[in-house]
């Protein structure tokens, strides 16, 4: 392991999200096609709105579960530990998923690959409504591949299209995902009420990817027509300069906080209104909170990597973010239905601030935009892998007890893990 203090560079020189390749090099849809090949590119105008919409299905199939949850239980009769496995298979997926996407994206182009995740994230939510209780499962872990492959093109397709205006449309990207989990959490139940149930709820979403499918249609077929997914792949570092991220603990830290606070948010979205309900809150008034905590957390995941991108020291602004979800968390186990509002708000925005502080640990922990990607990789695959053991656990452990209180505990526990490797992740040094 190499750690030394070279000087930190601006957040705005690297992408500051995105899963991508856990192989010594960066995907090759992000390098540049030639000339001719870019005249053939759509406006970018339908670009943007093609990112735009494919970044609001990035979470709206799996936040509008969580509301439901109750529902789907009664309709199969399933228990705590099996209903957990609604939020548990898509996220085993997306880890798994992430892996195949950039070898898919230099065989078959990334317009081409992100039209047909689209397609498959449709198929997908369609078939989690199915009569047989097999077809839920199913249904989502094809929703968690179709995310996965989006989450790792997405970011290559912002920094070849927009490089001047790569952190920008980053945070675009990010606010329209967060965006559309807030308003997939919110309208759920009026969604159920207006459609006569759950399976109606969940199918609607699958119309907001088909009409990302037809926007992402024509740039598909310019980009193959113009040959693009046989772009030059990026250039490649030597072996010899790489650094060896499976054994750099620093890295192993920024993918521990990557997954330890990803395990946090999706207890929280599979298990957060079934909290409230329990202890007496209304289904409706559940998903409303629910929604206002996934969309607070716009409010962390903007102001904490700006804040992170002008610190040399990133282990105070770590502490403090944990410490806000801590006590939110403790809030949640004291008053659940009493402060509801305010431990969401305080959930909601160290939520995002986590989010957005292991993202950019991952630019500015490493040397280089390669390096970054491949930390990025690693955390990221890795940390989905560990966040699909959260709701199960959970979710057995409430069976097992019959309450929240030890649940709870678990996230407290989670939370303290979280200052360890803020701690260690956000010292100034280098993999």
């Amino acid at each position: 392991m190499s750690e030394t203090r070279p000087e930190t560079p601006p957040i705005s020189e690297t992408p500051l999200s995105g899963t991508t390749r856990l192989a010594a090099e960066e995907p090759p849809s992000a390098a540049p096609a030639p000339a001719g090949v870019r005249a053939l590119r759509a406006h970018p105008a339908l670009v943007l709105a093609g990112i735009i919409l494919a970044s609001l299905n990035m979470r709206a199939a799996l936040s509008g579960v969580s509301p439901l949850v109750g529902e789907i239980n009664d309709h199969f009769g399933l228990d705590s530990t099996a209903s957990s496995l609604v939020t548990t298979i898509p996220l085993v997926f997306m880890g798994l998923g992430s892996i195949a996407a950039p070898r898919l994206a230099r065989r078959l182009g990334t317009e081409t690959v992100l039209c047909s995740a689209l397609v498959l994230l449709c198929g997908g939510i369609l078939l989690r409504v199915a009569p047989p209780v097999v077809t839920l499962f199913v249904g989502g872990a094809l929703v968690g591949t179709a995310i996965a492959l989006l989450n790792v093109l997405m970011p290559g397709l912002i920094k070849r299209d927009f490089p001047e205006r790569a952190a920008s449309m980053t945070a675009l990207y990010s606010t329209a995902m967060i965006m559309g989990a807030t308003v997939s959490a919110a309208c759920a139940v009026p969604l159920e009420k207006a459609l006569g149930g759950w399976r109606g709820s969940l199918a609607s979403w699958s119309l907001l990817a088909a009409v990302a499918v037809v926007v992402w249609i024509p740039q598909a077929l310019l980009a193959r027509r113009g040959g693009h997914h046989a772009a030059a792949p990026a250039a490649r570092q030597p072996a010899a300069d790489a650094p060896n991220l499976l054994r750099s603990g620093l890295a192993w830290q920024v993918t521990l906080l990557m997954g330890t606070q990803s395990l946090v948010a999706y207890v929280c979205i599979a298990w957060m209104p079934t909290i409230f309900t329990d202890n007496g809150m209304d289904k409706s008034t559940a998903g409303l909170v629910y929604a206002f905590y996934t969309l607070v957390q716009m409010a962390g995941s903007f102001v904490v990597p700006m804040l992170a991108g002008r610190m040399r020291d990133q282990r105070p602004l770590a502490v403090g973010v944990v410490v806000l979800m801590a006590a939110g968390t403790t809030g949640l186990l004291l008053a659940p239905v009493a402060g509801a509002w305010v431990w969401a708000t305080m959930m909601g925005v160290a939520q995002g601030g986590t989010l957005g502080l292991a993202l950019t640990l991952m630019v500015l922990r490493t040397r280089d935009a390669h390096t970054a990607a491949r930390l990025s990789g690693m955390a990221q695959t890795w940390g989905y892998l560990l966040a699909s053991a959260g709701p199960f656990v959970v979710g057995a452990v409430h069976q097992a007890t019959g309450g929240w209180s030890l649940p709870i505990w678990i996230l407290l526990l989670a939370c303290l893990v979280l200052v360890f490797l803020g701690l260690g992740a956000g010292r100034d040094r280098k993999v």
